[in-house]
């Protein structure tokens, strides 16, 4: 009986864990989309409207990371907005998806 209460403790402590980094490494995401999001609001401000490169490339490896990619074009946004548009895409479809109880 003590094994048993050993063994679901276990699993339960593994499953807490899980959704703990789960949650911490969403937040995280969440960080980099809003610092990527106020570079490029600073050059929309600017009104600059090709995205620097170092940002687009930041921008293409977040996308392939994220599962929203279905609805954002194989294209690179060519726009400093269309950029921030594929941001704030990405950001809502994380929100819509609560890990756990936060």
């Amino acid at each position: 009986m003590i094994e048993e209460a050993c063994v679901a403790i276990e699993t339960v402590s593994e499953r807490d864990r899980r959704v703990r980094e789960a949650k911490y490494a969403r937040r995280n995401k969440m960080r980099y989309i809003d610092r990527l999001l106020n570079e490029l609001e600073m050059l929309n401000l600017a009104e600059q409207r090709e995205v620097p490169t170092q940002l687009a490339m930041a921008l293409d490896k977040l996308v392939q990371e994220t599962d929203v990619v279905a609805k954002i074009e194989d294209e690179r946004p060519g726009t400093v907005t269309a950029a921030m548009d594929v941001l704030y895409e990405i950001q809502d479809s994380l929100m819509e998806n609560p890990i756990g109880d936060e």
